[in-house]
Protein backbone atom coordinates (compact mmCIF):
# COMPACT_ATOMS: atom_id res chain seq x y z
CA UNK A 1 0.00 0.00 0.00
CA UNK A 2 1.57 3.15 -0.78
CA UNK A 3 1.36 6.26 1.48
CA UNK A 4 1.37 6.73 5.38
CA UNK A 5 -1.04 5.00 7.23
CA UNK A 6 -2.79 6.98 9.58
CA UNK A 7 -1.44 5.18 12.46
CA UNK A 8 1.75 3.08 12.83
CA UNK A 9 2.29 -0.43 11.50
CA UNK A 10 2.74 -1.18 15.19
CA UNK A 11 -0.56 0.30 16.14
CA UNK A 12 -1.99 -1.05 12.93
CA UNK A 13 -1.75 -4.75 14.15
CA UNK A 14 -2.71 -3.77 17.79
CA UNK A 15 -5.94 -2.71 15.67
CA UNK A 16 -6.25 -5.91 13.84
CA UNK A 17 -5.97 -7.92 16.72
CA UNK A 18 -8.99 -6.00 18.76
CA UNK A 19 -10.82 -6.37 15.72
CA UNK A 20 -9.78 -10.49 15.25
CA UNK A 21 -10.68 -11.01 19.55
CA UNK A 22 -14.40 -8.87 19.13
CA UNK A 23 -15.42 -11.41 16.17
CA UNK A 24 -13.88 -14.86 17.86
CA UNK A 25 -16.11 -13.13 20.88
CA UNK A 26 -19.08 -13.06 19.16
CA UNK A 27 -18.72 -16.92 18.04
CA UNK A 28 -20.24 -19.55 20.30
CA UNK A 29 -17.20 -21.22 22.38
CA UNK A 30 -18.36 -24.61 20.71
CA UNK A 31 -17.61 -23.53 17.39
CA UNK A 32 -14.27 -21.74 17.95
CA UNK A 33 -11.12 -23.72 16.60
CA UNK A 34 -8.58 -24.40 19.44
CA UNK A 35 -5.94 -21.64 19.47
CA UNK A 36 -2.38 -23.46 18.22
CA UNK A 37 0.03 -23.47 21.19
CA UNK A 38 2.73 -20.66 21.07
CA UNK A 39 6.19 -22.71 20.51
CA UNK A 40 8.32 -22.62 23.51
CA UNK A 41 11.52 -24.13 21.50
CA UNK A 42 13.21 -24.48 18.46
CA UNK A 43 14.30 -28.46 17.87
CA UNK A 44 17.04 -29.06 15.34
CA UNK A 45 16.95 -32.27 14.13
CA UNK A 46 20.54 -34.52 13.30
CA UNK A 47 20.83 -34.83 9.29
CA UNK A 48 18.70 -37.31 8.14
CA UNK A 49 16.40 -37.40 10.99
CA UNK A 50 13.05 -37.15 9.60
CA UNK A 51 10.62 -34.64 10.97
CA UNK A 52 7.87 -37.44 11.54
CA UNK A 53 10.55 -39.35 13.62
CA UNK A 54 11.50 -35.88 15.76
CA UNK A 55 7.48 -35.03 16.16
CA UNK A 56 7.64 -38.56 18.24
CA UNK A 57 10.20 -38.22 20.20
CA UNK A 58 8.67 -34.60 21.10
CA UNK A 59 5.53 -36.25 22.13
CA UNK A 60 6.83 -39.23 24.03
CA UNK A 61 8.51 -36.04 26.35
CA UNK A 62 5.29 -34.84 26.73
CA UNK A 63 5.45 -31.91 24.00
CA UNK A 64 3.67 -31.16 20.79
CA UNK A 65 4.85 -29.85 17.37
CA UNK A 66 3.30 -26.54 16.37
CA UNK A 67 5.17 -26.25 13.07
CA UNK A 68 7.57 -28.12 10.73
CA UNK A 69 11.27 -25.81 9.98
CA UNK A 70 12.36 -27.97 6.97
CA UNK A 71 15.63 -24.91 6.50
CA UNK A 72 17.10 -25.80 9.23
CA UNK A 73 15.66 -30.19 9.53
CA UNK A 74 14.03 -28.66 12.57
CA UNK A 75 10.65 -28.43 14.37
CA UNK A 76 8.83 -25.41 16.23
CA UNK A 77 7.34 -27.04 19.21
CA UNK A 78 6.40 -26.12 23.09
CA UNK A 79 7.85 -28.47 25.43
CA UNK A 80 6.90 -28.70 29.10
CA UNK A 81 9.95 -27.91 31.20
CA UNK A 82 10.61 -32.23 32.41
CA UNK A 83 10.73 -32.77 28.54
CA UNK A 84 13.34 -30.65 27.30
CA UNK A 85 16.25 -32.01 28.78
CA UNK A 86 15.02 -35.32 27.46
CA UNK A 87 14.69 -34.06 23.97
CA UNK A 88 17.99 -32.24 24.19
CA UNK A 89 19.98 -35.73 25.52
CA UNK A 90 18.15 -38.05 22.43
CA UNK A 91 21.25 -38.46 20.44
CA UNK A 92 18.67 -37.63 16.73
CA UNK A 93 18.61 -34.23 18.10
CA UNK A 94 21.25 -31.47 17.65
CA UNK A 95 19.92 -28.65 19.62
CA UNK A 96 17.13 -27.83 21.27
CA UNK A 97 16.64 -23.79 21.90
CA UNK A 98 14.27 -21.40 23.80
CA UNK A 99 12.02 -19.41 20.98
CA UNK A 100 13.39 -16.35 22.54
CA UNK A 101 11.70 -12.69 21.19
CA UNK A 102 13.48 -10.83 18.58
CA UNK A 103 14.27 -6.78 19.01
CA UNK A 104 13.94 -4.38 16.03
CA UNK A 105 17.10 -2.78 15.05
CA UNK A 106 15.62 0.41 14.87
CA UNK A 107 16.18 1.95 18.02
CA UNK A 108 13.15 3.29 20.45
CA UNK A 109 13.52 6.64 19.94
CA UNK A 110 11.68 8.25 23.23
CA UNK A 111 9.43 11.29 22.27
CA UNK A 112 8.03 11.96 25.61
CA UNK A 113 9.87 14.62 26.50
CA UNK A 114 10.74 16.28 23.01
CA UNK A 115 10.14 19.76 23.41
CA UNK A 116 10.52 20.68 19.44
CA UNK A 117 7.60 20.43 17.18
CA UNK A 118 9.30 19.79 13.45
CA UNK A 119 9.91 16.15 13.60
CA UNK A 120 5.74 15.83 14.32
CA UNK A 121 5.41 18.50 11.93
CA UNK A 122 6.49 16.92 9.22
CA UNK A 123 5.24 13.26 10.40
CA UNK A 124 8.69 11.75 10.94
CA UNK A 125 7.91 10.44 14.49
CA UNK A 126 5.48 7.92 13.04
CA UNK A 127 8.33 6.00 11.43
CA UNK A 128 11.15 5.75 14.36
CA UNK A 129 9.56 2.78 14.95
CA UNK A 130 11.10 1.36 11.85
CA UNK A 131 13.59 3.91 10.09
CA UNK A 132 15.76 5.84 12.10
CA UNK A 133 17.86 6.88 8.88
CA UNK A 134 20.80 3.51 10.65
CA UNK A 135 23.64 2.94 8.81
CA UNK A 136 22.64 6.02 6.01
CA UNK A 137 25.37 8.15 5.37
CA UNK A 138 24.60 12.32 5.24
CA UNK A 139 27.19 14.34 4.12
CA UNK A 140 26.60 18.40 5.42
CA UNK A 141 28.61 20.76 3.36
CA UNK A 142 28.94 23.58 5.39
CA UNK A 143 30.95 25.14 8.20
CA UNK A 144 31.87 21.97 10.05
CA UNK A 145 30.31 19.68 12.81
CA UNK A 146 30.58 19.75 16.36
CA UNK A 147 31.02 15.54 16.56
CA UNK A 148 31.87 15.23 20.37
CA UNK A 149 28.83 16.27 21.32
CA UNK A 150 26.67 13.47 23.09
CA UNK A 151 23.20 14.51 20.11
CA UNK A 152 25.79 13.25 17.88
CA UNK A 153 26.26 9.43 19.78
CA UNK A 154 25.41 6.28 18.95
CA UNK A 155 24.96 2.90 20.27
CA UNK A 156 28.14 2.57 21.13
CA UNK A 157 28.91 5.36 22.70
CA UNK A 158 31.57 6.78 19.33
CA UNK A 159 30.15 9.80 17.06
CA UNK A 160 28.13 9.29 14.56
CA UNK A 161 29.87 11.74 12.61
CA UNK A 162 32.05 9.21 11.23
CA UNK A 163 34.34 11.34 8.60
CA UNK A 164 35.71 14.77 8.20
CA UNK A 165 36.90 16.34 6.02
CA UNK A 166 37.92 20.19 5.50
CA UNK A 167 38.16 21.28 1.85
CA UNK A 168 38.98 24.81 2.57
CA UNK A 169 42.52 25.79 2.71
CA UNK A 170 42.08 28.92 5.02
CA UNK A 171 40.56 26.87 7.64
CA UNK A 172 42.60 25.98 10.48
CA UNK A 173 40.67 23.56 12.50
CA UNK A 174 38.19 20.54 11.97
CA UNK A 175 36.08 21.96 14.53
CA UNK A 176 32.76 24.19 13.60
CA UNK A 177 33.84 27.43 14.87
CA UNK A 178 30.96 29.36 13.33
CA UNK A 179 28.32 27.26 14.11
CA UNK A 180 26.24 26.94 11.28
CA UNK A 181 26.87 23.52 10.25
CA UNK A 182 26.24 22.27 13.85
CA UNK A 183 22.79 23.54 13.82
CA UNK A 184 21.77 22.10 10.50
CA UNK A 185 23.53 18.69 11.61
CA UNK A 186 21.45 18.76 14.85
CA UNK A 187 18.33 19.15 12.65
CA UNK A 188 19.33 16.23 10.10
CA UNK A 189 20.43 13.65 12.54
CA UNK A 190 20.36 15.36 15.97
CA UNK A 191 19.19 12.76 19.12
CA UNK A 192 18.88 14.50 22.84
CA UNK A 193 18.27 10.54 24.07
CA UNK A 194 21.46 10.33 24.02
CA UNK A 195 22.17 12.70 27.10
CA UNK A 196 22.72 12.40 30.38
CA UNK A 197 21.79 15.69 31.65
CA UNK A 198 18.03 17.46 32.02
CA UNK A 199 17.80 17.70 28.49
CA UNK A 200 17.46 14.35 27.62
CA UNK A 201 14.87 13.95 24.92
CA UNK A 202 14.11 17.08 24.49
CA UNK A 203 15.60 17.95 20.92
CA UNK A 204 15.84 15.08 17.98
CA UNK A 205 16.73 15.73 14.70
CA UNK A 206 14.40 14.06 11.76
CA UNK A 207 17.31 11.19 11.20
CA UNK A 208 18.24 10.77 14.63
CA UNK A 209 20.41 7.42 13.81
CA UNK A 210 21.85 8.35 10.61
CA UNK A 211 26.20 8.93 9.66
CA UNK A 212 27.30 12.05 9.36
CA UNK A 213 30.02 12.90 7.43
CA UNK A 214 31.22 16.38 8.33
CA UNK A 215 32.87 18.55 5.20
CA UNK A 216 33.99 21.82 6.18
CA UNK A 217 34.07 23.81 2.98
CA UNK A 218 34.09 27.26 5.32
CA UNK A 219 36.73 28.83 7.12
CA UNK A 220 36.89 29.18 10.54
CA UNK A 221 34.82 32.67 10.39
CA UNK A 222 32.64 30.96 8.04
CA UNK A 223 33.31 32.45 4.52
CA UNK A 224 33.35 29.58 1.41
CA UNK A 225 33.55 30.44 -2.11
CA UNK A 226 31.81 28.26 -4.94
CA UNK A 227 34.75 26.43 -5.77
CA UNK A 228 34.70 25.17 -1.59
CA UNK A 229 31.34 24.14 -1.93
CA UNK A 230 32.71 22.54 -5.27
CA UNK A 231 35.69 20.62 -3.60
CA UNK A 232 33.35 19.21 -0.56
CA UNK A 233 30.74 17.63 -3.49
CA UNK A 234 33.53 15.71 -5.44
CA UNK A 235 35.15 14.91 -1.84
CA UNK A 236 31.09 13.13 -1.49
CA UNK A 237 31.51 11.97 -4.90
CA UNK A 238 34.68 10.06 -4.42
CA UNK A 239 34.13 8.94 -0.84
CA UNK A 240 30.68 7.55 -1.19
CA UNK A 241 31.04 3.94 -1.39
CA UNK A 242 33.67 4.36 1.47
CA UNK A 243 31.01 5.90 4.06
CA UNK A 244 27.62 5.27 2.17
CA UNK A 245 26.84 8.69 1.45
CA UNK A 246 23.49 8.68 0.53
CA UNK A 247 22.68 12.00 0.70
CA UNK A 248 24.54 15.54 0.59
CA UNK A 249 22.64 18.27 2.57
CA UNK A 250 23.51 21.96 1.08
CA UNK A 251 21.94 25.22 3.17
CA UNK A 252 24.30 27.29 1.42
CA UNK A 253 23.68 29.86 -1.75
CA UNK A 254 25.66 31.33 -4.50
CA UNK A 255 25.90 35.31 -4.68
CA UNK A 256 25.96 35.00 -7.93
CA UNK A 257 23.00 34.43 -10.28
CA UNK A 258 23.99 31.68 -13.29
CA UNK A 259 21.86 29.36 -15.38
CA UNK A 260 22.00 26.10 -14.29
CA UNK A 261 23.43 24.79 -17.85
CA UNK A 262 26.52 26.44 -17.17
CA UNK A 263 26.64 27.42 -13.26
CA UNK A 264 29.78 25.77 -12.06
CA UNK A 265 28.57 24.51 -8.70
CA UNK A 266 25.14 23.57 -10.40
CA UNK A 267 27.67 20.84 -12.47
CA UNK A 268 29.09 19.34 -9.18
CA UNK A 269 25.30 19.16 -7.70
CA UNK A 270 24.48 16.86 -11.07
CA UNK A 271 27.67 15.16 -10.61
CA UNK A 272 26.83 13.70 -6.97
CA UNK A 273 23.49 13.06 -8.14
CA UNK A 274 24.26 10.91 -10.99
CA UNK A 275 26.57 9.24 -8.46
CA UNK A 276 23.78 8.24 -6.69
CA UNK A 277 23.73 10.90 -4.15
CA UNK A 278 20.18 12.53 -3.56
CA UNK A 279 21.65 16.43 -2.91
CA UNK A 280 19.09 18.92 -1.17
CA UNK A 281 19.43 22.36 -1.36
CA UNK A 282 18.18 25.72 0.42
CA UNK A 283 16.44 27.82 -1.57
CA UNK A 284 17.08 31.23 -0.26
CA UNK A 285 15.75 33.79 2.07
CA UNK A 286 14.98 36.15 -0.73
CA UNK A 287 11.56 35.73 -0.81
CA UNK A 288 9.01 36.76 -3.95
CA UNK A 289 11.55 39.27 -5.29
CA UNK A 290 12.67 38.48 -9.20
CA UNK A 291 15.95 36.72 -8.95
CA UNK A 292 14.92 34.83 -5.42
CA UNK A 293 15.45 31.01 -7.46
CA UNK A 294 17.97 32.05 -9.90
CA UNK A 295 21.02 31.09 -7.54
CA UNK A 296 22.65 27.68 -7.01
CA UNK A 297 22.36 25.46 -5.84
CA UNK A 298 18.64 25.97 -5.60
CA UNK A 299 17.93 26.55 -8.66
CA UNK A 300 19.43 23.02 -10.21
CA UNK A 301 16.45 21.26 -11.22
CA UNK A 302 17.93 17.87 -10.34
CA UNK A 303 18.00 18.91 -6.45
CA UNK A 304 15.75 18.90 -4.09
CA UNK A 305 15.23 22.31 -3.24
CA UNK A 306 13.59 23.12 0.00
CA UNK A 307 11.54 26.31 1.14
CA UNK A 308 10.20 27.28 4.39
CA UNK A 309 7.16 26.80 6.38
CA UNK A 310 6.53 28.36 9.93
CA UNK A 311 4.93 24.95 11.80
CA UNK A 312 3.94 27.91 14.81
CA UNK A 313 5.83 25.88 17.44
CA UNK A 314 2.85 23.21 16.86
CA UNK A 315 3.34 19.32 16.61
CA UNK A 316 0.30 19.12 14.05
CA UNK A 317 0.63 20.14 10.58
CA UNK A 318 -2.64 21.95 9.78
CA UNK A 319 -1.45 25.18 10.72
CA UNK A 320 2.02 25.16 9.29
CA UNK A 321 2.59 28.08 6.60
CA UNK A 322 4.88 28.86 3.97
CA UNK A 323 7.46 32.04 5.61
CA UNK A 324 6.85 35.20 3.49
CA UNK A 325 10.59 34.93 3.01
CA UNK A 326 11.53 32.07 1.84
CA UNK A 327 12.39 32.50 -1.93
CA UNK A 328 9.36 31.48 -4.02
CA UNK A 329 9.32 31.62 -7.96
CA UNK A 330 10.64 30.71 -11.49
CA UNK A 331 14.27 30.01 -12.22
CA UNK A 332 15.99 31.85 -15.01
CA UNK A 333 15.83 28.46 -16.95
CA UNK A 334 11.81 28.08 -15.99
CA UNK A 335 11.82 25.94 -13.57
CA UNK A 336 9.29 26.17 -10.74
CA UNK A 337 11.18 26.15 -7.08
CA UNK A 338 11.14 25.30 -4.58
CA UNK A 339 9.90 21.77 -5.29
CA UNK A 340 9.38 21.22 -1.47
CA UNK A 341 8.66 22.75 2.02
CA UNK A 342 9.64 21.60 5.73
CA UNK A 343 9.84 23.91 8.66
CA UNK A 344 12.13 26.60 8.62
CA UNK A 345 11.71 28.96 11.38
CA UNK A 346 12.48 29.09 15.45
CA UNK A 347 14.21 25.82 14.97
CA UNK A 348 15.88 24.43 18.18
CA UNK A 349 19.07 22.54 16.88
CA UNK A 350 22.64 21.76 18.44
CA UNK A 351 24.91 25.01 19.06
CA UNK A 352 28.81 24.37 18.51
CA UNK A 353 30.52 24.70 21.48
CA UNK A 354 32.44 28.10 21.99
CA UNK A 355 31.44 29.33 18.07
CA UNK A 356 30.70 32.31 16.75
CA UNK A 357 26.60 31.65 16.81
CA UNK A 358 26.86 31.98 20.58
CA UNK A 359 27.97 35.17 20.03
CA UNK A 360 25.79 36.56 16.92
CA UNK A 361 22.40 35.55 18.82
CA UNK A 362 23.12 35.43 22.75
CA UNK A 363 19.39 35.82 22.83
CA UNK A 364 19.25 32.85 20.55
CA UNK A 365 20.52 30.60 22.80
CA UNK A 366 18.13 28.07 24.46
CA UNK A 367 19.25 26.01 27.59
CA UNK A 368 22.78 27.01 27.64
CA UNK A 369 23.23 23.97 25.24
CA UNK A 370 21.02 24.58 21.79
CA UNK A 371 20.09 27.67 19.88
CA UNK A 372 17.30 28.84 18.11
CA UNK A 373 17.58 29.88 14.59
CA UNK A 374 15.44 30.05 11.57
CA UNK A 375 16.12 30.51 7.24
CA UNK A 376 15.56 27.46 4.69
CA UNK A 377 19.26 26.62 5.74
CA UNK A 378 16.82 24.79 8.86
CA UNK A 379 14.75 23.81 6.42
CA UNK A 380 16.57 21.52 3.93
CA UNK A 381 18.25 19.18 6.58
CA UNK A 382 14.51 18.42 7.08
CA UNK A 383 14.24 16.81 3.75
CA UNK A 384 17.88 15.35 3.89
CA UNK A 385 16.76 13.48 6.78
CA UNK A 386 13.49 12.20 5.48
CA UNK A 387 15.46 11.15 2.36
CA UNK A 388 17.70 9.15 4.69
CA UNK A 389 14.69 7.43 6.79
CA UNK A 390 13.39 6.30 2.95
CA UNK A 391 16.59 4.99 2.10
CA UNK A 392 16.79 3.17 5.09
CA UNK A 393 14.09 1.58 4.21
CA UNK A 394 14.54 1.48 0.51
CA UNK A 395 18.50 1.29 0.55
CA UNK A 396 17.91 0.37 -3.85
CA UNK A 397 15.90 3.85 -4.62
CA UNK A 398 18.11 6.24 -7.18
CA UNK A 399 18.02 10.11 -6.45
CA UNK A 400 14.98 10.65 -9.02
CA UNK A 401 12.96 7.63 -6.85
CA UNK A 402 13.40 9.36 -3.70
CA UNK A 403 13.18 12.70 -4.82
CA UNK A 404 10.01 11.26 -6.90
CA UNK A 405 8.60 9.55 -3.83
CA UNK A 406 9.10 13.22 -1.51
CA UNK A 407 7.32 15.21 -3.75
CA UNK A 408 4.27 12.89 -4.29
CA UNK A 409 3.61 12.45 -1.29
CA UNK A 410 3.63 16.13 0.30
CA UNK A 411 0.53 17.84 1.74
CA UNK A 412 -1.12 21.19 0.84
CA UNK A 413 -0.62 24.77 2.27
CA UNK A 414 -1.88 27.99 2.17
CA UNK A 415 0.52 28.58 -0.89
CA UNK A 416 -0.79 26.50 -3.97
CA UNK A 417 2.40 26.50 -5.33
CA UNK A 418 4.12 25.03 -2.46
CA UNK A 419 3.47 21.83 -0.57
CA UNK A 420 5.16 20.71 2.47
CA UNK A 421 7.22 17.27 3.13
CA UNK A 422 5.31 14.25 4.64
CA UNK A 423 8.03 12.11 5.68
CA UNK A 424 5.50 9.15 7.34
CA UNK A 425 3.97 9.04 3.62
CA UNK A 426 7.29 8.97 2.00
CA UNK A 427 8.92 6.67 3.75
CA UNK A 428 5.71 4.09 4.33
CA UNK A 429 5.48 4.21 0.15
CA UNK A 430 5.93 0.65 -1.05
CA UNK A 431 7.44 1.31 -4.60
CA UNK A 432 8.82 4.43 -5.27
CA UNK A 433 7.28 7.37 -7.75
CA UNK A 434 9.62 8.60 -10.86
CA UNK A 435 10.02 10.80 -13.21
CA UNK A 436 10.59 14.02 -11.58
CA UNK A 437 14.00 14.44 -13.21
CA UNK A 438 12.47 12.78 -16.68
CA UNK A 439 14.00 14.77 -19.71
CA UNK A 440 15.86 17.52 -18.17
CA UNK A 441 19.15 17.98 -19.99
CA UNK A 442 21.73 18.07 -17.48
CA UNK A 443 24.39 20.95 -17.57
CA UNK A 444 26.76 20.99 -20.28
CA UNK A 445 29.99 20.42 -18.30
CA UNK A 446 27.99 16.96 -17.03
CA UNK A 447 28.26 13.50 -18.54
CA UNK A 448 24.69 12.37 -17.51
CA UNK A 449 25.87 8.61 -18.27
CA UNK A 450 28.47 8.52 -16.27
CA UNK A 451 28.05 10.80 -13.54
CA UNK A 452 31.73 13.00 -14.46
CA UNK A 453 32.72 16.29 -14.89
CA UNK A 454 34.42 17.18 -18.10
CA UNK A 455 37.00 18.87 -17.24
CA UNK A 456 38.33 20.20 -20.72
CA UNK A 457 35.54 22.24 -20.69
CA UNK A 458 35.57 23.73 -16.85
CA UNK A 459 37.87 26.43 -15.22
CA UNK A 460 38.37 24.50 -12.52
CA UNK A 461 40.15 21.05 -12.25
CA UNK A 462 40.35 17.51 -10.32
CA UNK A 463 40.97 18.02 -6.46
CA UNK A 464 43.02 15.09 -5.06
CA UNK A 465 42.55 14.21 -1.30
CA UNK A 466 45.51 13.33 1.60
CA UNK A 467 44.93 11.99 5.11
CA UNK A 468 44.83 15.15 7.08
CA UNK A 469 47.56 16.26 9.62
CA UNK A 470 46.89 18.30 13.11
CA UNK A 471 45.44 20.74 13.56
CA UNK A 472 43.17 19.05 11.04
CA UNK A 473 41.72 16.23 12.08
CA UNK A 474 38.90 15.54 14.06
CA UNK A 475 39.18 13.96 16.99
CA UNK A 476 35.52 12.12 17.34
CA UNK A 477 35.75 11.08 13.42
CA UNK A 478 36.82 7.69 12.83
CA UNK A 479 38.13 8.99 9.74
CA UNK A 480 39.88 12.42 8.59
CA UNK A 481 41.22 14.34 5.29
CA UNK A 482 42.43 17.97 4.59
CA UNK A 483 42.33 19.29 1.05
CA UNK A 484 45.13 19.35 -1.26
CA UNK A 485 43.83 20.83 -4.05
CA UNK A 486 45.28 22.03 -7.39
CA UNK A 487 43.67 25.23 -8.42
CA UNK A 488 46.17 27.39 -7.61
CA UNK A 489 49.05 27.62 -5.07
CA UNK A 490 47.08 27.77 -2.04
CA UNK A 491 44.20 25.56 -3.42
CA UNK A 492 41.48 28.34 -3.26
CA UNK A 493 40.28 30.88 -5.37
CA UNK A 494 40.29 34.52 -3.76
CA UNK A 495 36.89 35.85 -4.95
CA UNK A 496 37.99 39.54 -5.48
CA UNK A 497 40.60 38.37 -8.45
CA UNK A 498 38.08 35.59 -10.06
CA UNK A 499 34.86 35.32 -11.41
CA UNK A 500 34.64 32.97 -8.22
CA UNK A 501 31.59 34.24 -5.92
CA UNK A 502 31.34 34.11 -2.39
CA UNK A 503 28.50 31.72 -1.36
CA UNK A 504 26.48 32.55 1.85
CA UNK A 505 24.59 30.41 4.57
CA UNK A 506 20.77 30.42 4.05
CA UNK A 507 20.25 31.71 7.72
CA UNK A 508 18.19 34.03 9.25
CA UNK A 509 17.73 34.68 13.21
CA UNK A 510 14.60 34.52 14.34
CA UNK A 511 13.69 36.37 17.93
Amino acid sequence: MTGSPDVPRRFRWSLTGLLLAALLTATTATAAPAATPVATHIVQLEPGVAPAEGARLVRSAGGRVTGRLPIINGLAVRLPASGVTAVGHDVRVKAVTANSRVASQASEIDTSSMATAYPASVQATKVWDSATGRGVGVAVIDTGIAGELADFKGDDGRSRVIASAVVNPAATTAKDSYGHGTHVAGILAGDGNRRSDSLRGQYVGIAPEANLISIKASDDAGRATVLDIIYGLQFAVDHRAKLNIRVVNLSLQSATAESYETDPLDAAVESAYFHGIVVVAAAGNRGSASDATSYAPGNDPFAITVGAVDDQGTKGPGDDLVTSWSSAGRTQDGFMKPDVAAPGARIVSTLAPNSAYSTLCPTCIVDGRYLRAGGTSMAAPVVAGTAALILQRHPDWTPDEVKSTILATTRKLNSPEVREVNAAAAVFATEPASGADAGIAPNRLVNAATGDIDYSLSSWSLSSWSQASEPLTAGWALSSWSCTCSAGASGSVDPSLSSWSLSSWSTRWDL
